[in-house]
């Protein structure tokens, strides 16, 4: 065979040769002269490849590159072509110095994996095993296990191949029960899988929980009941049952669904019906009765097609034998050709417990399941808390119109139920239990409940006492009224001092020592004596009330309603002196109320001293919000009975006693009464008693208003405009339009030029007061009604930047009026500037002159000029009383200070100043 010439050394190569003839075992030289001819044809490289290999046959370097060019030769080929098998040579003859290189068995396994060769592949994986050190198996494992995974490669191959790898890595097991899984191996898989969640060391490097196996291998034991042989299926799931409490449902299908599969069919009812009485989860119940009916409608279904084809080949085979004429009579026990099972099947053929035309019966057994869903279901939430009384209640709902159910669910009930630990009214089911006894005229049981009833220890009083007075009433419904009073008697005895030392030594005190203090229990006895015992009886019974301190203001009403219908009143107001000793206020007032009441009514002004003592001890003894009735009811009775003087006097009293949002509603009152009693002319005094006494100002406004009305309804135009005056500085222009209008058409109606004038004058300057407060002070202070501390504003001014001269000038304006004749005055509220009236530390009032006035011209109604004279007139001093002395200071000061720049508002002041600059 001739050698092609491209394949022998050319001129260039020829370098590269000489120096490998003088050192042919230098791995440099051999890969630059590689290196040099990467682009020659492959044969010519396959050429220098063996050569080099041939000098240096240990050089993994030479064999790796070597070996990856024969790859890639291959690549595209198919695996039937013959480089292929020269391909495995090459690697063969590369193993016989490369065997401690993995790299080199892995290039190899793969490209056998890729020729199919499973015989080949698996001796060459067997051999990478051998060779190499056990540090490096996990290299070979992996495609070791791939090549076992693939289609064509025998089970049992398979199978000793991972049960191998189990050896060297035990921790990879469920990679081998997930491939026993997709082999369909399910008995080995679920043995397996039932080893792993035996051994509690286990960890999964999937991730997966104990829960989530579990689950799993339920899942294979169930879909697989006839494959799977060898384990206790039953104790396994009913291990993960008690395991793991939030799949009890599935867990429980899941077992019903294994003998469902292995046709145990009632072994699965029996399954269904033990977890629906055993889960105590609504959730876990919905799910097995949900699959519970499922199966039974499959099967029923399943059965009705079965009978439908019965019945043709049952007319069928008679057809057939009419037309042989022929019965067997012949005993087939005697048939000796008959199988076992031949013979059974004719032998049973006839009998009813044999017949499959049992459709009815499996419908009658679907809907009695269906009926027992609200049973079932209350028992689910029974067992989640055996103490809950309203689920107790409804499942006796559930029996109604069948009495024996429901007398067995309340004594189910009543031994079940804990009254310590009882949710809701333990008491309520021994009530409806003895009702049930009476519905069905069975006294005699019903008394018997009853008396057991009074015998449990419930966690309060007024369980037991609820008991009682239903046991009561029922003696009453059957017109038994004596029995009533006995048991009321028995229920209110008192303990005797034996059973209380008794019960000491115990430690633990029962309700029934507690039971003779209850008020409901003492409650219902005091009403029945009334209506069935005599008035001794029931006084007796209303003593021990209060001796035993228990009484509420209503007993003590209705005690003394009770005395006050036999007339014995002394005793009923005796009855009320003593309820009022025993309360106190809020509780106390309906006494109070009642018994003065009832005395006036009883006395009038027979025993009027005793009448107006008891009035004041009640005012004495009421707080301010509770006092207003009590002074209204004392005022009438003396209009009633005593003196004019007296009844204004109380008037007054209240007038100083109710709090401050009460006291215009009870001026108001003070003033109709004195009017009706002593004339219009008497209710001066009271007006200005009201406007000096410190009400809020807007009540104070309101007052004003009904005063300047009054006076002029008298004529008092002068006194009628001077009230208005003084209101005005209570009433901002921009807020109080009511009183600025009524000024207005007053005006209009009585006054001239000047006095309109004047009105908008004085409108102007409070309008410009109240802007100039709120301009300066911040807005939360200008607040009605806010009490504003002037040490506060200045020291919020200064920080704010303003000069002390102009905080000098609001100090003023804010300063409240002194007035040493009401302690009230001192405390004014700032919430306006006065236009007319300033205050000084002194307390005299006096009015200055108002540098801001705007010159107006002659023919406008709202301009006033400066040749215009503004008329004043005396106001009679009986209108204002003292008011009328500090105005005439105020006059008489009014021009001295007339020039005074400090008079001036901030806001002026400010733009004078910078006007000036």
């Amino acid at each position: 065979m001739s050698i092609s010439q491209e394949l022998y050394p050319s001129q260039d190569d020829l370098l590269y040769e000489e120096e490998l003839l003088r050192n042919p075992f230098s791995l440099k030289l051999w890969w630059r002269y590689l290196v040099a001819r990467s682009h020659a044809p492959f044969r010519k490289r396959f050429i220098i490849y063996e050569r080099a290999l041939k000098a240096l046959p240990g050089s993994y370097k030479l064999w790796h590159a070597y070996l990856r060019e024969r790859l890639e030769l291959v690549r595209n080929l198919p695996i039937t072509h013959s480089q292929f098998e020269t391909l495995n040579n090459t690697f063969e003859r590369a193993l016989v110095t490369m065997h401690k290189m993995p790299r080199i068995w892995i290039m190899y396994l793969q490209i056998l994996t890729e020729q199919k060769l499973v015989t080949r592949t698996r001796r060459t994986f067997d051999r990478a095993l051998c060779a190499l050190p056990v540090t490096q198996h996990d290299r070979i494992w992996e495609p070791y296990l791939v090549f076992v995974s693939q289609r064509g490669v025998p089970i049992e191959t398979s199978l000793r191949v991972y049960r191998r790898y189990l050896k060297y890595d035990p921790s990879h097991i469920e990679d081998f029960i997930e491939f026993l899984v997709n082999s369909s191996l399910w008995q080995e898989a679920a043995e397996r899988l039932a080893s792993v969640l035996n051994d509690d060391q286990f960890f999964s490097i999937k991730g997966k929980t104990r829960h989530r196996l579990w689950l799993e291998l339920c899942d294979l034991l169930t879909k697989h009941a006839t494959e799977v042989s060898g384990l206790n299926v039953d104790a396994i799931i009913r291990g993960g049952i008690r395991k793991f409490t939030d799949e009890v449902g599935r867990l429980w299908t899941s077992l019903a669904e294994y003998y469902i599969r292995r046709n145990l069919h009632e072994k699965a009812r029996d399954i269904f019906e033990e977890g629906m009485t055993t889960v105590v989860t609504v959730r876990d119940f919905s799910v097995i009765f949900d699959s519970y009916a499922q199966f039974e409608e499959s099967m029923l279904n399943h059965k009705m097609e079965n009978v439908d084809e019965d019945e043709d080949e049952e007319e069928q085979e008679e057809n057939g034998v009419e037309e042989n004429g022929i019965e067997e009579d012949e005993d087939v026990r005697l048939d000796v050709n008959l199988s076992v099972a031949e013979l059974a099947e004719k032998m049973l053929n006839g009998f009813w417990l044999h017949d499959d035309k049992d459709v009815w019966f499996r419908l009658a057994r679907l809907e009695n399941l269906m009926d027992r869903r609200p049973e079932l279901s209350n028992s689910v939430l029974l067992r989640q808390n055996p103490h809950n009384v309203e689920q107790w209640h409804r499942r006796v709902k559930l029996f109604e119109g069948n009495p024996t159910k429901q007398i067995l669910t309340y004594t189910e009930a009543v031994r079940t139920i804990d009254p310590m630990k009882a949710v809701g009214k333990p008491h309520t089911l021994w009530v409806a239990f003895a009702k049930l006894y009476e519905n069905h005229k069975d006294i005699a049981n019903a008394r018997v409940i009853f008396d057991k009833a009074t015998q449990v220890n419930y966690k309060t009083v007024d369980n037991l006492a609820s008991v009682w007075c239903e046991w009561a009433e029922m003696e009453l419904r059957h017109k038994n009224y004596n029995g009533a009073l006995e048991l009321m008697r028995r229920a209110t005895a008192e303990p005797s001092v034996e059973v209380k030392r008794r019960v000491a030594a115990d430690g633990s005190q029962p309700v029934q020592i507690k039971l003779h203090k209850s008020l409901r229990l003492w409650s219902f006895y005091v009403d029945l004596e009334e209506s069935r015992g005599d008035l001794e009886s029931t006084r007796e019974v209303y003593e021990r009330i209060l001796d035993l301190r228990i009484a509420t203001p209503q007993i003590i009403i209705n005690y003394a309603f009770l005395l006050e219908e036999h007339k014995y009143f002394e005793d009923a107001f005796k009855v009320y002196e003593r309820g009022v000793k025993i309360f106190k206020y809020p509780h106390v007032k309906d006494i109070w109320v009642t018994y003065l009441t009832k005395f006036v009514k009883r006395y009038g002004k027979k025993k009027l001293e005793r009448a107006r003592e008891l009035f004041e001890h009640a005012v004495e003894m009421a707080p301010a919000d509770a006092v207003k009735p009590l002074y209204l009811q004392y005022a009438k009775l003396e209009e009633d009975y005593g003196l004019a003087k007296r009844a204004m006097k109380v008037y007054d009293q209240a007038t100083k006693a109710v709090p401050n949002n009460e006291k215009l509603s009870m001026y108001e009152i003070y003033i109709a009464r004195a009017a009706e009693i002593f004339g219009v002319p008497k209710t001066r005094e009271i007006y200005e008693q009201a406007i000096e006494s410190g009400l809020p100002d807007k009540d104070v406004k309101i007052m004003c208003l009904k005063y300047a009305e009054l006076e002029k309804s008298l004529g008092e135009i002068d006194r009628a405009r001077a009230i208005y005056v003084f209101a005005s500085q209570f009433s901002d222009p921009r807020s109080d339009g009511d009183f600025w209008t009524k000024w207005h058409e007053f005006e209009v109606q009585h006054g001239n030029e000047d006095t309109f004038r004047e009105m908008l004058r004085i409108k102007r300057s409070v309008s410009a007061s109240y802007s100039q407060t709120h301009f300066i002070l911040p807005e939360y202070l200008m607040q009605k009604d806010q009490t504003v501390d002037i040490d506060d504003v200045k020291d919020k001014l200064k920080k704010a930047g303003v000069a002390d001269d102009e905080m000098a000038a609001l100090e003023r304006q804010l300063a409240p009026a002194a007035n040493d004749t009401s302690a009230n005055d001192k405390n004014r509220k700032v919430g306006f500037v006065s236009a007319g009236v300033e205050s000084q530390a002194d307390g005299v009032m006096k009015t200055t002159a108002n540098n801001e006035d705007i010159e107006l011209p002659e023919e406008s109604d709202s301009d006033d000029d400066e040749s215009v004279e503004v008329k004043q007139k005396d106001v009679p001093d009986a209108v204002f009383g003292e008011l009328a002395q500090k105005r005439k200071e105020i006059e008489d000061e009014e021009t001295k200070d007339n020039g005074d720049d400090n008079r001036l508002g901030a806001l002026e002041r400010i733009k004078r100043l910078k006007r000036a600059g």
